[in-house]
């Protein structure tokens, strides 16, 4: 039981004895404010003296509600100090804030499992400036993390609810098995048919088990970080600018994908009619068509349609003059 709702309890408890002792001594003839007074007097052990003189009945009536009355003080206090104590008070108005500043955000990343793999993930979206939450069932891997945190079984619907995940933008799904990410991507696909999904693979034979679990993307670490490390060797220079492009921060350089809305004035214009670099700065590498092909080096004759996504590269104010250029 929680210790929230053994105070709860006890102080129910509590509650209930003092009104049964002074509806008794209404009974023997009290009045309201001196069966009050003898009630607490008498449970709480103080008995400064009896308001009015006890025939029989109330002797055993008093004797019945001591015997009852004084442990469920005894009780009572007993749970209040101890949550008092070993800090359960402070924890649970801690998780109140919390839970109350996960409700508060939108567009959040939920991260499942605070591993390797979910702590590199989080660096590296915090980083971008987006919120994240993290899930993980080990309490103590989750103490000294900055982050909003829920502790609990991901694969459990009312974890993922606890999260946010009904007005989150994605969840990376990054725990020890493939079995328990099949099931994470499962859940969240029912519970967010329009999240970004993205699961680990720790084998390569799962990840069309999860594409087809309804995860948007699957990474697979390994085969990852095995195909770069190859690139180091073959073509370093070329691998080290993407590298420092996408994640070091030292480089003021980013990589961005910027979407035509359907409301952007550029909508069934060209590339060329558009001048992206001319106006913003930025340059644009590759273009993703409704089709869903990615076009590297797109002609300036390529017709923009409303959900085409651009490639950019650039400074953060050239790309944020991009976003505001396509969309305006």
């Amino acid at each position: 039981m929680s210790p929230l709702r053994r105070i709860a309890r006890a102080l129910l408890a509590f509650a209930l004895v003092v009104v049964i002792g002074t509806v008794g001594y209404l009974v023997l003839g009290f009045g309201l404010l001196d069966a009050l007074y003898q009630t607490v007097t008498t449970i709480t052990t103080v008995g400064f003296r009896e308001v009015h003189a006890l025939t029989g009945v109330g002797q055993l009536f008093t004797i019945v509600l001591i015997l009852a009355g004084v442990g469920t003080a005894l009780y009572m206090f007993g749970v209040l100090l101890e949550a008092l104590i070993e800090g359960h008070l402070r924890h649970l108005m801690e998780r109140r804030r919390m839970d109350r500043r996960i409700s508060r955000m939108t567009g959040h990343i939920i991260i499942c499992g605070w591993g390797r793999v979910g702590t590199a993930s989080a660096q590296h979206v915090t980083s971008l400036g987006r919120e994240i939450v993290v899930i993980d069932r080990d309490p103590d891997r989750l103490r000294d993390v900055v982050h909003p945190t829920v502790v609990g079984d991901v694969t459990d619907d009312r974890t993922l609810e606890a999260a946010g995940i009904a007005h989150a933008h994605a969840l990376i799904s990054a725990l020890d098995t493939d079995a328990d990410n099949v099931y994470v991507t499962l859940s969240s696909r029912a519970l967010r048919p329009d999240l970004v999904i993205i699961a680990r693979a720790r084998n390569e034979g799962s990840m069309s088990k999860l594409v087809r679990a309804g995860a948007n993307r699957v990474v697979n670490p390994q085969l990852i970080g095995g195909r770069r490390m190859g690139s180091f060797a073959l073509q370093p220079h070329v691998a080290e600018f993407f590298d420092v492009v996408m994640h070091d921060e030292s480089l003021d350089y980013r990589m961005e994908e910027i979407t035509v809305a359907g409301a952007s004035p550029w909508v069934g214009c060209t590339l060329a009619q558009m001048r992206l670099q001319e106006t913003s700065g930025a340059l644009l590498l590759a273009v993703r068509p409704v089709s869903g092909q990615f076009v590297a080096n797109p002609a300036p004759t390529l017709t923009l349609e409303s959900g085409t996504i651009l490639i950019a590269l650039g400074t953060p104010d050239e790309l944020a003059a991009a976003r505001h250029h396509v969309n305006r």
